[in-house]
């Protein structure tokens, strides 16, 4: 059954404080951040006093809650923990001891875990530019209304929610420990074939070229290559007037491309099917993949391997660590173990049942993202006692 809560100003319950201490030359301090969508506080940097432009700063101590005054409209709310205790901060973060004769602190750090609460702190900031300069003043944050239940409610709204939360991160974990050993199996079935043969890339893919003529008055949808061997992603449109680029190259499925200055980063990726068509610039060699010889999935899980990166980065040049670059023709040099086709096969029947893994992952990810959101806006809502029932 919904309840109607009273609505308390948070100037009733919050009590700000003001541990000013003067910036000492000689002494570290260890300086507190707080990140976005109230994902919680963190040390950002440890400074000598020498190092620091202001003269003070403001000690913050184990159950304060703080918010950064310029970023309250991102979700900057936070309890500061015993690991934050006797850290400091400057004074865009104000601090706030808890009446917790009224007040569970996990219930006001779940009611700043809400969007709409961020909404509200954009609502009542101000300043020179519309959102990066925007500052929420604590006499506004003070005069925000939150629903209160009685003390013991609140303690069990907050027991409940953690319960919740540690079974969707269990959820989270057991997904994700999935995926990882299924593409531990993809890799141990392509380094584990003893009669593999080291086979020069020449022999395996074909360079294509970049024959797209740039016109100024179209619009290109650009691909990208994530580092780390994270594949092939979707990137940003251009018009044809944003870039200098006088020719592109539009991926197929299955080819298999990477950046020449970030290959040596593990950034090489076979295209997937929802990247068919995208372009890339010079910068990006395209190459087709010849199937008699080896399978793009034998590509995909070779060279996405953390182990082989320094390999190919041996056969990239240039002095500067960051700038090495991987030419196409020192590419189509490096020598792989090619597997037999009689492994590759296997391992694109395996790579079958990893996509549908992944794919499954990704929709139930979405659905884990989607359940907190809603569980908290049940409980501030009186309702999660009704939601609790019916699962």
């Amino acid at each position: 059954m919904s309840k109607s809560w009273p609505l308390m100003p948070l100037g009733k319950v919050l009590r700000q404080v003001r541990r000013e201490v003067k910036v000492d030359a000689t002494t570290e301090y260890s300086l507190l951040g707080a990140r976005w969508y109230s994902l919680g506080l963190y040390i950002k940097d440890r400074k000598m006093g020498n190092q620091i432009k202001a003269s003070n700063l403001y000690r913050v101590e184990a159950g304060d809650f703080v918010y950064n005054r310029l970023f309250a409209w991102k979700g900057s709310f936070a309890i500061a923990s015993k690991l934050e205790h006797g850290c400091f901060v400057s004074n865009e973060f104000p601090c706030f001891e808890i009446d917790r004769s009224q007040l569970e602190p996990g219930f006001l750090q779940r009611y700043f875990n809400l969007e709409k609460s961020w909404n509200e702190s954009l609502g009542l900031s101000s300043g020179a530019t519309p959102t990066s300069r925007n500052r929420m003043k604590e006499a506004k944050l003070l005069s925000i209304k939150i629903p209160l239940p009685p003390l013991a409610e609140q303690q069990w709204i907050v027991a409940r929610i953690e319960e919740l939360s540690a079974k969707i991160k269990e959820a989270r974990g057991l997904r994700r420990q999935a995926v990882e050993e299924a593409e531990a199996l993809c890799r141990s079935i392509v380094f584990g074939d003893s009669t593999a043969v080291p086979t020069p890339m020449y022999e395996l893919v074909k360079q294509r070229g970049h024959d797209v003529q740039v016109k100024a008055d179209q619009t290109y949808h650009f691909a990208g290559v994530y580092c780390f061997g994270r594949g092939v992603f979707r990137g940003q449109m251009k018009s044809g007037t944003d870039f200098a680029y006088k020719q592109l190259g539009q991926l197929k499925v299955g080819n298999f491309v990477y950046p020449k200055l970030m290959a040596w980063e593990g950034a090489f990726g076979v295209v997937p099917t929802e990247c068919d068509g995208l372009f890339v610039s010079p910068e990006f060699p395209i190459f087709e993949v010849i199937e008699e010889r080896v399978l793009p999935e034998i590509l995909d899980v070779y060279f996405r391997t953390p182990s082989v990166w320094p390999k190919v980065a041996g056969e990239s040049t240039g002095t500067n660590v960051r700038r090495r670059r991987l030419n196409p023709k020192d590419f189509l040099a490096y020598k792989m173990p090619l597997p037999s086709m009689q492994t590759q096969l296997r391992l694109r029947q395996v790579m079958l049942k990893v996509n549908s893994l992944k794919q499954f992952q990704a929709e139930t990810s979405a659905e884990l993202d989607a359940m907190l959101p809603s569980i908290l806006d049940k409980a501030f809502q009186g309702k999660l006692f009704d939601f609790l029932s019916e699962k």
